[in-house]
């Protein structure tokens, strides 16, 4: 039905637009000249069948921010529109565009009387096929997607143009039309060609400096003409686009002119005020990628999950991508800009930002990094390459055919220590609490014997307090002797349930005959049934997991056991209303207050863990060979938190190669290659939150139940996990540290989430490693 808005005249005064009902013989008689040319006799079904705009719906471009809902991270959809109400509009287009295409706009009835009479009688003449059409006209064709000057789209032109006056005011139709008209670089709409061209907007109520101006708006819509370059002949016919070439600039100051002194005639101007008005040489370059909308920058892997995240929600359940994109939605993600930016210069190993250690390294070197806000769950930071086209080495998601992608699985080592340490303090072991710690010793349970093919487990590295190590003393040494005992006597489905609830949902499992490890969904079945799946060695850290569940697992011990479901979106709204937003819940581990006091105070003992800004922080660095070379390494990682985030590295090799430096060594280990990363990363990252550490400081736990006596072998239990035909030896760690001073205070937790998301598929990972 007809708005009842009022729009700048001719003259500059407003007129008013009330429904007219009136009967339209020249259009009709116009019509039928049309349809006797052209043969047509169901000239009706075209009167009836014809799209209205009530009909349309226009896809219109998705923005995705950064979680200050401000910051665009994305632009996504078929076409860069974004659709601004008519009446939110300033004058500055509504003048220029009828100035340039429609000067009768206002006072004539939609269509072109003799431009439809012209057509008419060169179709039955035989003459030259005709084009002009009205402002309406144009939407018309617009609207009904019809292209190519021919009688029957005339006709249907003719058509929709005179049901559009009918129906709808000129205000309306205006509307519709400065929405939808191309004006080149892929800006569908005034407000993306506004943004497109100047950085500017065309929304009344936004800062005057930050508004089209009137000069502005009459370059935009002197493209309208011809929005692109003629295919055939760019040069030659490059259109008005004045950053093309010279001849479309003059293009533009000779059509701009001509919108000039139509501003004069219809009174939009006075001959002073056109005088005074300059050509703006404020026109923004051409960018090449600006198709590409941002997405393969290291933001389009965020995306990419964001995606997969949203097609788990109940709005766009079932739903193709594509009423996402083209829906008109803003997604605010969870994403910090501060926090991401952080983690790009640290991450990407090619940036000069990065730390000098992994600077300048082989093309195969390969970092990820992902940051998750303790309590909350919501990813800060996400670094899985260097290209959202590209590979993701940092997790994994379904696309839109339920397809997995993603490289994100590596196996983390000695990172993964921290659940059984994890386990161990629920259990009420304390890590004073004293282990037979040799150089090598035998598992028969687990099959690590002299005789078996993988030999008994071994520490790569001695440490002080050898043979008699306190739990602590094995955790900051990495001792893999004391930590494969304690997998032993905690049960490997103790460990995989304390990893599980903690935030790792997957873990890849090696399968006979298969060189491929098979994904196994973590929640999927009780933690005895999942442990069947493994080895002992699942508590060194010999099977893959992803950086973005590691991170969330080490979020999980910065909230004081308080898990919640890491996640990429904090909502999506539309026009001002909600569709969807995060689901805030956590689920509590079970760990105690002195649990949580032991867990922080072992791991900030780990030298590789320590921040110098002030920061109680804790940590644990994991190595993984290659092969069973007890020289070479392919997976080093390192992770941790501080009271206020939680963050994972892993640096590795794309091919699957050994970690070798740009100098032929192959001394790299979690604390001298992913280490760096992430300190750089956790001290840049906490300084631009500006956050004050002193709120944050860890606890002091009292260590009841000591056993201060040396512990021999602990019982085993009767049943063992079953053992792979290739199990491999632990890879190499650093020397034990000297212990940190003794915390004090207390952590600070936070409010948490837990998402929606269904369980995903079982899936084989995108890329083959070889054994373990």
């Amino acid at each position: 039905m007809r708005g009842t808005g009022e729009t700048p005249g001719p003259a500059g005064a407003t007129t008013a637009s009330p429904k007219r009902k009136r009967r339209r013989l020249p259009v009709v008689l116009a019509v039928c000249v049309l349809l006797a040319g052209c043969g047509l006799v169901a000239g009706g079904y075209y009167f009836d069948s014809v799209p209205t705009p009530s009909d349309l719906k226009l896809p219109e471009s998705t923005t995705v921010f950064y979680a200050d809902g401000r910051t665009p991270m994305a632009k996504l959809g078929a076409q860069n529109r974004t659709i601004v109400p008519y009446d939110q509009m300033n004058d500055s287009a509504k003048q220029a565009i009828v100035a340039a295409e429609d000067r009768t706009f206002w006072t004539n009835r939609g269509i072109d009387f003799k431009g439809v009479l012209r057509a008419a009688w060169a179709n039955v003449s035989g003459g030259q096929r005709q084009g002009a059409s009205t402002l309406t006209q144009q939407y018309a064709r617009i609207a009904a997607d019809l292209r190519g000057v021919t009688y029957s789209r005339k006709l249907r032109e003719a058509v929709i143009a005179w049901k559009l006056d009918d129906a709808y005011t000129k205000e309306e139709i205006l509307g519709f039309y400065l929405n939808t008209v191309p004006f080149g670089r892929g800006a569908y709409g005034i407000e993306a060609a506004a943004q497109t061209y100047f950085g500017k907007t065309v929304r009344r109520d936004a800062p005057p400096e930050r508004q089209l101006t009137q000069a502005e708006a009459m370059v935009l819509c002197a493209m309208v003409k011809q929005p692109e370059a003629d295919p055939a002949d760019p040069e030659g016919t490059p259109g008005y686009d004045p950053r093309r070439n010279a001849l479309a600039k003059q293009n533009s100051i000779d059509r701009w002119n001509y919108i000039r002194d139509g501003m004069v005639k219809l009174g939009y101007l006075t001959s002073q005020q056109a005088a005074d008005l300059a050509y703006p040489d404020t026109v923004r370059p051409i960018d090449k990628d600006a198709g590409r909308s941002d997405l393969d920058r290291p933001t389009g892997l965020v995306v990419n999950h964001v995606l997969a995240e949203l097609r788990g929600t109940e709005p766009f359940r079932g739903k193709p991508d594509e009423v996402i994109r083209d829906g008109g939605y803003r997604i605010v993600t969870t994403i910090d800009k501060r926090v991401q930016d952080a983690a790009e210069a640290a991450a990407d190993i090619r940036r000069d930002t990065a730390p000098r250690a992994v600077r300048g390294q082989p093309r195969n070197w390969q970092a990820a990094l992902v940051a998750v806000e303790p309590g909350s769950g919501r990813v800060l930071g996400y670094y899985g390459g260097d290209k959202g086209s590209g590979a993701d080495y940092a997790g994994w998601y379904s696309d839109e055919d339920g397809q997995a992608r993603g490289f994100g699985q590596h196996p983390p080592g000695s990172s993964f220590k921290v659940y059984d340490l994890a386990a161990a303090v629920r259990d009420g072991i304390s890590v004073k609490e004293r282990f037979d710690s040799p150089d090598t010793k035998e598992f028969p349970a687990s099959g690590r014997t002299k005789g078996s093919a993988a030999g008994p487990i071994r520490n790569a590295e001695r440490a002080p307090c050898q043979p008699d190590c306190a739990l602590w003393e094995a955790t900051v040494a990495s001792l893999n002797v004391t930590y494969f005992e304690l997998t032993e006597r905690l049960g490997t489905d103790k460990v995989i349930e304390m990893a599980r609830q903690a935030g790792v949902e997957s873990m890849w499992e090696t399968v006979r005959g298969n060189p491929r490890p098979q994904r196994v969904d973590l929640r999927s079945d009780p933690a005895d049934e999942v442990a069947k799946r493994f080895s002992t060695e699942v508590g060194i850290g010999q099977y893959g997991i992803t950086v973005q569940d590691h991170a969330n697992g080490m979020a999980t011990f910065a909230a004081g056991g308080k898990r919640a479901d890491a996640h990429f979106v904090r909502s999506v709204s539309k026009d001002d209303e909600e569709v969807w937003t995060e689901q805030l819940r956590t689920t509590d581990l079970g760990l105690d207050r002195e649990a949580v006091d032991q867990l922080d105070w072992t791991l900030r003992r780990v030298r590789a863990a320590k921040l110098d800004n002030g920061w109680d922080s804790a940590g644990k660095t994991g190595t993984w060979q290659a092969g069973k070379s007890t020289t070479q390494n392919v997976h080093t990682w390192m992770v941790g938190w501080t009271g206020a985030l939680a963050s994972a590295v892993w640096l590795g090799t794309t091919d699957g190669k050994p970690l070798r430096t740009s100098d032929g060594s192959y001394d790299v280990y979690g604390s001298t290659g992913a280490a760096p990363i992430w300190r750089q990363f956790m001290t840049k990252a906490t300084e631009a939150m500006k956050l004050d550490p002193g709120k944050y400081r860890f606890g002091e736990p009292k260590f009841p139940g000591d056993t201060p006596e040396p512990t021999a072998s602990a019982p085993l239990p009767s049943t063992a996990a079953p053992t792979p035909s290739d199990s491999p030896s632990p890879s190499p760690t650093p020397s034990s540290p000297s212990p940190s001073p003794e915390p004090t205070g207390r952590p600070t937790s936070r409010p948490t989430l837990t998402p929606t998301l269904p369980p995903p598929p079982t899936i084989t990972p995108t890329r083959t490693r070889g054994p373990r």
